[in-house]
């Protein structure tokens, strides 16, 4: 007979219980959003004006997005709040304005999994393994944004699309902006109204404590999210990921579009890679198309934030949710399925990886130039361009 310490431990929560909690969390996510553009409406006009100029420039608003998401951890935190902030109603981040903003956030999500990598730095043969699987995330979507940065300041190709797309969607889904669920929102925004208006008289600090609520709100739900559908599908991903090793890439990129889509956290999908690869379960060509489709699993929580939208911007948050989606799917389809461009990155991940064991300190040093000399380099860039 077993012993008591060998007995599984009792699952407490039931599958309807994690699924009523996921609901709530997501519904506590799209209250933080709706409450994030009610703040910069109360904010005024003047205040909001000097805050969105600041992001007028390209490089400005691709320098916020890098920083913002590489301080929260988060790329769908950061995506989040620029949704909210496109479908303000009166005060809203112009959609041109907002796009580097969504290119950096691509590019300040890939740090996770580098830190995850640098685990590995004490043993050499795993972090010869791990190391490039990491950073080839990282030059993946520098690259993305190298090629499609000016492709957009020339065109519009992202901005334009995306309003095509939302007008089409709009049109043909007959989605309705002032819905029941946009009215659920709305109500359960009204006492942190009224909280703010009770506080203070002045409309301008009613607008900075929703603001505050909103951040609280968004982050906080988006991490005990993460959180739970982690513990729900862990075993499933691990096991998704392992049995599609020497699959076809197609297959990979679907692992990796479904898996970040149930985590809600492309950071947790490619930070999975990490270990696997040092393991030498995953090889370098095998992880890039999953960590390729963690890209555009994580677009859905944009999608998600723009359901919080009421009224006549509403569409606007649609579009940039659109915008991101667009990003990515482009960026696969410009570099993945030729082999010359495909190598690039897989090329530039092993070279880097040389560099890194030479020296831990060249490492640091070149994930700080990589997160923080390019976002330095892009302000004197503009700055020239004045």
């Amino acid at each position: 007979m077993a012993s008591a310490s060998h007995r599984p431990e009792p699952d407490h929560y039931s599958p309807t219980v994690r699924l009523v909690t996921v609901l709530l969390l997501l519904f506590g996510f799209l209250i933080g959003v709706k409450t994030l553009g009610e703040g910069f409406k109360l904010l005024g006009g003047d205040a909001v004006d000097l805050i969105f100029s600041a992001t007028a420039s390209p490089f400005i608003g691709l320098i916020v997005g890098i920083l913002a998401t590489t301080i929260v951890q988060s790329s769908s935190v950061t995506t989040a709040m620029v949704v909210g902030l496109v479908a303000a109603p009166d005060t809203a981040l112009p959609l041109s304005n907002a796009v580097p903003i969504i290119m950096g956030a691509n590019i300040g999500t890939t740090v996770t999994a580098t830190i995850v990598a640098l685990a590995h730095m004490g043993r050499r043969d795993e972090f010869e393994r791990a190391f490039p699987i990491a950073v080839c995330h990282d030059i993946f979507n520098f690259l993305t944004v190298a090629l499609l940065l000016p492709l957009e300041l020339m065109t519009g190709y992202l901005q334009k699309t995306a309003v095509v797309l939302g007008e089409l969607l709009e049109g043909v889904t007959g989605v309705d902006y002032d819905s029941p669920f946009a009215a659920a929102l709305s109500a359960a925004v009204d006492p942190l109204e009224w909280l703010a208006a009770a506080l203070f008289e002045v409309a301008q600090a009613q607008g900075v404590l929703l603001i505050a609520i909103s951040g609280v709100l968004i982050f906080s739900t988006l991490f005990l999210l993460v959180k739970v559908m982690r513990s729900l599908v862990r075993t499933r991903v691990e096991g998704l990921v392992t049995n599609v090793l020497g699959s076809s890439a197609v297959l990979s990129i679907l692992v990796g579009i479904v898996v970040t889509a149930m985590v809600q956290s492309s950071s947790i999908t490619t930070s999975l890679l990490v270990p696997l690869g040092a393991a030498g379960i995953l090889r370098l060509e095998q992880a890039l198309p999953i960590t390729i489709g963690a890209n555009i699993g994580t677009t859905v929580t944009a999608l998600l934030a723009a359901l919080a939208g009421s009224g006549a911007n509403a569409v606007f948050g649609l579009e940039i949710a659109l915008v991101h989606l667009l990003f990515n799917l482009t960026g696969l389809v410009l570099i993945y399925p030729l082999h010359v461009t495909r190598s690039i990155p897989l090329r530039a991940a092993r070279y880097v990886t040389t560099l890194a064991m030479r020296s831990r300190r060249l490492t640091l040093l070149g994930i700080a130039a990589l997160f923080y000399g390019v976002p330095t380099l892009l302000l004197f860039v503009e700055r020239a361009l004045r």
